[in-house]
């Protein structure tokens, strides 16, 4: 089993999500090949990095984890490889949410380190965007209601046709999903990695 983590916006391999998945993997199952990448400010790289280094993964035994922006990523993953997918708070329409932070920009995990994100990554991340999901059952989703960032009602529009067993909508939490780990059961057992 191979198992990709694309991370969000400013975010990194450093996010607390990745890293709990990952030593949750570390310990039980060893035996999944995991690949978490920083992803360059550009769509159009971020997309180059994730083809060149998942080429080899067999479809069939492969799945991808995106949170927000790397929900959105995620998705067009599925899509062109035919593999499962699980997203997490995932954007639906980020060349318009993005919009108002071209320029430069810190990472959340280590503000000392900036980047510049630009205009261009717009048109860069419509290029991206799939018209729609085209096998529901290959997707699940997490998704929070207490997301301060992102609408829940544009998320689950969006993966409208979900299996009700593969959609968790939370109460409340936020766009971090701070209690991520009430949830990785659900995760794991929809990434078919636990029983």
């Amino acid at each position: 089993m191979h198992l990709l983590y694309l991370h969000g916006f400013r975010s990194s391999p450093d996010s607390f999500k990745a890293r709990q998945l990952k030593a949750w993997l570390d310990t039980h199952r060893p035996d999944v090949l995991w690949w978490c990448p920083q992803l360059p400010p550009s769509p159009r790289q971020a997309w180059a990095l994730v083809e060149q280094g998942t080429a080899d993964w067999p479809s069939d035994a492969m799945a991808v984890v995106g949170s927000s922006l790397g929900g959105f990523y995620a998705t067009a993953v599925a899509e062109a490889r035919g593999c499962r997918a699980m997203l997490l708070n995932p954007a639906t329409d980020p060349a318009r949410d993005l919009a108002r932070h071209v320029g430069e920009q810190t990472q959340f995990h280590a503000p000392e380190q900036r980047f510049l994100f630009r205009a261009e990554y717009l048109a860069e991340l419509r290029e991206l965007t799939v018209p729609a999901i085209t096998h529901p059952g290959r997707y699940s989703a997490l998704i929070a209601k207490g997301d301060e960032l992102l609408d829940w009602r544009e998320m689950t529009g969006r993966y409208a046709g979900l299996p009700a067993a593969n959609l968790r909508l939370l109460e409340g939490s936020d766009h971090a999903i701070s209690d991520f780990d009430d949830h990785l059961l659900f995760i794991l057992q929809c990434l078919k990695l636990c029983d």
